[in-house]
């Protein structure tokens, strides 16, 4: 992608992952040799487009500093108790020479496609709004509790996606004001939902998944190797 917009990557990684069931936070987990983290600071890395890329940890976070030298562009800011929270401390860390972008995505999807991630740039900047990655659901929604209630069309469902790419000042304005009014932020989209702007939705491939259980890294290992596979045939 040819651009003159600057573009500033950010990658919430203060969590801890419970569901993991692991002793380290899970962006520290191996995956073939690498760490989770390790593996999506290096996707990132790959972009020429980014000047950037903020890595929101929490300050008592005892791995970040022995990850092996990625990239030079590779900045840690402090994290936040949510996930909103991280972004927005990135976010406001850039205050002094602000992006006209951001990009922000999760630490635990490292399978994302580097063409997925340019078109959505692409995209978004030609059409001068923000976007994510998403795919269409493609199982049968069930509403309900511990009993089906209801089948839900999915038509018009999409399975959110990162990365999601907004401009710097709507984001931060966004995010600031949600925050502050005690509204549940579950992805910068929704942030920018709230505040009533437009989110343009980018086809993604499904294999970007995000590793949350510990079956998901059995199927990350597979889908990374394949991908791998892929690169070298």
């Amino acid at each position: 992608m040819n651009t003159k917009q600057t573009i500033t990557a950010i990658v919430p990684a203060a969590g801890v992952g419970s569901r993991m069931q692991h002793s380290a936070p899970k962006q520290y987990i191996e995956l073939a040799g690498k760490t989770i983290l390790e593996h999506t600071l290096s996707k990132l890395a790959e972009l020429n487009e980014l000047n950037t890329i903020k890595v929101a940890i929490s300050d008592d976070d005892g791995y970040f500093a022995d990850l092996p030298h990625i990239d030079k562009r590779i900045e840690r800011v402090s994290g936040g108790k949510e996930r909103a929270d991280s972004v927005l401390n990135a976010l406001l860390s850039l205050a002094d020479n602000p992006p006209d972008w951001v990009l922000v995505h999760d630490a635990a999807r490292p399978l994302v496609c580097l063409a997925d991630i340019q078109r959505l740039m692409t995209e978004c900047i030609a059409a001068n709004e923000g976007g994510i990655l998403a795919s269409k659901v493609k199982d049968t929604i069930k509403r309900g509790h511990t009993h089906s209630e209801q089948t839900v069309p999915r038509d018009d469902l999409w399975q959110a996606l990162t990365p999601q790419l907004f401009p710097y000042q709507a984001l931060t304005n966004a995010l600031s004001s949600a925050l502050k009014n005690g509204v549940t932020i579950t992805d910068e989209a929704s942030a920018i939902e709230w505040a009533k702007q437009p989110v343009k939705l980018v086809a993604g491939r499904s294999d970007n998944i995000k590793i949350t259980t510990p079956e998901d890294l059995d199927l990350a290992a597979f889908l990374l190797q394949k991908q791998q596979n892929e690169s070298t045939s």
